[in-house]
């Protein structure tokens, strides 16, 4: 797959992807930290994938928060082609999360 507006690949597809249009809304008590200390062998490789997810999406946050946040104004503004406004409603999931929207709160 390529990168598209709501969709893209972390370090060409080698770490996964970001299917910007299942984001969903979230408050600190819907934050777990996870723990990444290779504990046995059987989450080393596990771990380091997550390690490398995480490294690269550092880098990267800018392009991410500027993806993320054109998705969610051009759907908010019906700007959306029918086929991408169909697969997702944050509007919606904002209600359900009881969470303030983007624009709401400075982000």
């Amino acid at each position: 797959m390529k990168d598209t507006l709501d969709f893209l690949r972390l370090d060409e597809g080698k770490l996964g992807a970001i299917n910007f249009n299942n984001m969903l809304p979230v408050n600190d008590n819907n934050i777990t930290i996870l723990d990444l200390k290779n504990n046995n062998k059987e989450d080393v490789r596990y771990n380091n994938l997550l390690k490398s997810q995480i490294y690269w999406l550092n880098r990267n946050k800018d392009i991410i928060h500027t993806k993320a946040k054109a998705l969610y104004f051009d759907f908010m503004n019906n700007n959306l082609g029918e086929n991408l406004k169909t697969r997702c409603d944050f509007k919606l999931l904002e209600t359900k999360c009881q969470v303030p929207t983007v624009a709401s709160n400075g982000a």
